[in-house]
């Protein structure tokens, strides 16, 4: 029985030459007031009409990359080695580490979704939609198409910003509070599925705040409206015609839709676009602890009423959190006033912050309640952890 359990991003690559694809920042885009938000919708037609042209669609051209030179079925050396172990023949130049020309890496398109956020060309869609894209081309609900640039991508939360240079103001779509949205309201998703165009679906919000442990900011939310491959990166609007979320990721066992789609919520599209324009990154703050979660035992042991908080397992040197004071055994209920209840609970309310702020942390310390001042530091990336 297949594994309904894994989640397959929504990227959708198809081989064109098989030989031969934070915290919101006060300074930088203003986001646009949505167009719709003065009125709630009776119908979805209304509704559609009024935000279909700040849809886009968005196809990039890339050279494959190992991985999906593995999915496809070839070799990184291909075609030299492929056709020496298939068909007996001697590799150019003593084989692929020779001094000869290799062949180039076959050319595929990407296919994905995004919306319009200013009317300058400023658009959101997926990190996975663009990273690594060699050119990407934008297509409008009209049909006009426009070259577009990457500004940034945000890995951590499939978060890109992008623009298309424009003469016109173009039309745009607003932010909603993904906060407020609550579980069975009804949503519109719109996208691009398969590559068969411009399509809408609907549903209802089915959850909050899935963890698909994909990452560590990981706050999607759940829904049942249609979302397949081509779909990443279109807007979840709500019946205001505000974007609640992102349209991202499926839970399926055949890679179709089964009713069990994600999306980020626009709390967290909010802020990244707001660091991706300053410049082009996002800096998170950095605390500096190994933390898991308080377990029954644990809460048992501490004479705790519930297994809540965050338990500070080890504390790095030379970290804002060794500075501090913390220590080992630590719990952490509260940050700056706001409760605690899981592990990702802090790292989501941590990277928040910008670096530089300071935060109060309120602790249990051996059954006792402790409140200590933080000043956080920019989280490490990937090469500096290395």
């Amino acid at each position: 029985m297949q594994d309904i359990r894994k989640t397959r991003l929504l990227r959708t690559l198809a081989v064109t030459a098989m030989i031969g694809a934070g915290s919101v920042a006060t300074s930088g885009l203003v986001l646009a007031p949505n167009m719709a938000s003065a009125e709630t919708f009776t119908n979805t037609v209304d509704l559609v009409k009024k935000v279909m042209p700040a849809v886009v669609t968005i196809e990039i051209k890339k050279q494959a990359d190992d991985q999906e030179m593995a999915q496809m079925g070839m070799p990184q050396d291909f075609p030299f080695e492929f056709f020496s172990r298939r068909f007996g023949m001697p590799m150019p130049n003593g084989g692929p580490n020779g001094q000869g020309q290799q062949m180039q890496r076959p050319e595929i398109t990407g296919l994905g979704t995004g919306f319009v956020i200013e009317k300058d060309g400023h658009i959101v869609t997926n990190a996975h939609v663009v990273d690594g894209a060699e050119s990407v081309k934008v297509t409008f609900s009209d049909g006009t198409s426009m070259d577009a640039k990457v500004i940034g991508v945000d890995k951590a939360t499939d978060i890109a910003l992008i623009k298309v240079d424009t003469d016109k103001d173009l039309q745009t779509v607003g932010f909603g509070d993904s906060d407020k949205a609550e579980v069975g309201e009804p949503v519109v998703a719109i996208g691009n599925p398969f590559g068969l165009g411009t399509s809408v679906s609907t549903g209802i919000v089915s959850a909050k705040g899935r963890d698909l442990q994909s990452g560590p900011f990981d706050n999607y939310i759940q829904t049942d409206a249609a979302i397949n491959k081509g779909n990443s990166g279109g807007p979840l609007f709500d019946a205001d015609g505000e974007v609640i979320g992102m349209n991202t990721a499926i839970l399926s066992p055949t890679g179709g839709s089964v009713g069990i789609g994600f999306s980020v919520p626009s709390d967290t599209i909010k802020s990244v676009v707001a660091d991706l324009q300053d410049e082009g990154t996002v800096k998170r703050g950095f605390l500096g602890v190994s933390i898991q979660p308080v377990s029954d035992d644990i809460a048992a042991a501490l004479g705790l009423d519930k297994p809540e908080g965050v338990l500070v397992a080890d504390v790095s040197d030379d970290t804002p959190a060794k500075k501090a004071g913390l220590k080992r055994g630590d719990i952490i209920v509260a940050v700056d006033g706001k409760p605690m209840k899981a592990p990702r609970d802090l790292t989501r309310a941590i990277g928040s912050d910008e670096p530089g702020t300071e935060v109060k942390l309120s602790l249990l310390r051996a059954n006792k309640p402790l409140t200590l001042s933080v000043t956080l530091d920019e989280r490490p990336t990937e090469k500096t952890q290395g």
